[in-house]
């Protein structure tokens, strides 16, 4: 036995010895609580037993967590895929894969030091506390999975609220990342949630004197509710990337990096293509390079119009029922008939569309044909909406790219590339879930999820 294993089972007696009695089998509940406030109890005691462990601790737990959930992988997917009715299980793989290694754990935690003839000032993060976090159905385990790491690594407890669309399979990966949580740490419930995630549930957390942030990974009007409560609040919020491909652009790569992205898990990913706006003289070769990589093209007025129809629901919205659906099921809603699986489906249309002022979350693309690049970035900048969540660009005019960057102003900007680069899947950068463009933090990791500290030392520590 190595000093590691022996340090676990050290800590794993101590944990169960200071409970006491509470802790025999069939005395406790711990993980899947029957109320709300159980669950923030034993979320808030943890906390209070994971503050005064070192930092090596939390190493090993994130350690622990990246080798025993790796396994699992395929099987969550599926499960996520089953029961959301969205998106695929090879591309959630994909997706859960980035979030379990690509998303860092203390090492962001970065401490700065000042120094001068007053003494010392050293800034460095310290844990919220309890953290009440709020998981999407579109990307439910991914979400967890990223959101456990950064916040632990933090140092921070997490009570988590899943989306009720995604229950079973939230519950069965919170369980097993508490369990392994606990075979390394010894401390039971650092991650809690209730049995039965409700929107009532949801609220009553919110309200929790002892939850100290509130991390909204979901839509504006949750976003919205989290606001009011008068806690911090990091919130994810709505986005609808427009993809801009100038003249200069390579047709054959942006077409294939376009579809790629856009069809990837049936578009659920908020950072997805959702329009292309592309300069005329280069559209019918972009069209074209779509069509040889599996996109339909939908082309008469009348398959436009009942395409339209069932994308779009009389209030002007996303039909929700076909949120994350394949292209098939899409295309058999609207009565439109291929012979062909195709990955995306596409439709050229004018500026002012539905299909393009409106995120559907679903693999339709609209494109939009504009006669220059300033009048494509200036649509693009309406299509976004002043919602700074994502862009993508295509182009090999490098002042034109830094230009649309500046004046998109997104927390994410791809260029010449898919939109998932974005979030460091088969590119550079860490993995995220949660994109906080309402609030400021961006693309979150464990820093987002710290405080800011200064510990002042006056008259000492400087020798310059």
């Amino acid at each position: 036995m190595n000093t590691t294993e022996l340090e676990n089972m050290i800590r794993t007696i101590l944990a169960d010895n200071l409970t006491g009695i509470a802790t025999a089998p069939g005395n406790i509940q711990h993980t899947i609580f029957a109320r709300v406030e159980d669950a923030i109890t034993a979320s808030y005691d943890a906390y209070k037993k994971y503050l005064a462990e070192p930092l090596a601790l939390r190493t090993r737990i994130i350690t622990a967590l990246k080798e025993e959930l790796a396994p699992w992988i395929k099987e969550m997917s599926e499960r996520a895929a089953e029961e959301t009715g969205m998106g695929n299980a090879l591309d959630k793989i994909s997706k859960n894969t980035a979030a379990l290694n690509n998303t860092p754990g203390i090492e962001d935690l970065t401490t700065s030091a000042l120094t001068g003839d007053g003494g010392m000032v050293l800034f460095e993060l310290s844990p919220f506390g309890v953290i009440g976090a709020i998981a999407p159905s579109t990307n439910p385990t991914e979400t967890i999975i990223n959101n456990t790491i950064s916040m632990l690594a933090a140092g921070n407890a997490v009570y988590f609220s899943p989306h009720p669309g995604a229950k079973k399979v939230s519950l069965w990966l919170i369980e097993k990342i508490e369990d392994i949580i606990y075979r390394v740490s010894g401390i039971r419930n650092l991650v809690t949630t209730v049995a039965e995630p409700t929107f009532d549930a949801t609220r009553e957390m919110m309200s929790d004197p002892r939850i100290a942030l509130l991390v909204v990974t979901g839509g504006p009007a949750i976003v919205n509710m989290a606001m009011k409560t008068g806690k911090k609040v990091i919130g994810a919020g709505p986005g609808n990337p427009p993809v801009l491909v100038d003249e200069t652009a390579c047709p054959v790569k942006a077409a294939k990096d376009i579809v790629d992205g856009a069809s990837f898990d049936h578009n659920v990913l908020c950072i997805a293509e959702k329009c292309v706006i592309v300069v005329d003289s280069i559209a019918d070769r972009l069209v074209e390079n779509m069509q040889k990589n599996d996109a339909f093209l939908v082309k008469t007025p009348g398959d436009i119009a009942r395409l339209r129809q069932v994308v779009i629901n009389d209030k002007g919205e996303a039909n929700k029922k076909l949120v994350g659906k394949s292209p098939a099921v899409i295309l058999q809603a609207a009565d439109l008939n291929t012979s062909t699986a195709p990955r995306l489906i596409i439709v050229e249309v004018e500026q002012d569309d539905p299909l393009v002022m409106v995120e559907q979350l679903m693999p339709v693309l609209p494109v939009v044909g504009v006669r220059d690049f300033e009048t494509g970035l200036a649509l693009a900048l309406k299509v976004e909406n002043d919602q700074h969540h994502t862009a993508i660009m295509h182009s090999q005019n490098v002042s034109r790219l830094n230009l649309a960057a500046k004046t998109m102003q997104t927390s994410i900007f791809v260029k010449n590339g898919p939109s998932y680069a974005g979030l460091g899947i088969e590119a550079e950068g860490f993995t995220t879930f949660t994109i906080a463009t309402p609030t400021g933090e961006g693309t979150t990791s464990a820093r987002s999820f710290a405080r800011k500290r200064r510990c002042v030392l006056t008259n000492g520590f400087s020798i310059r």
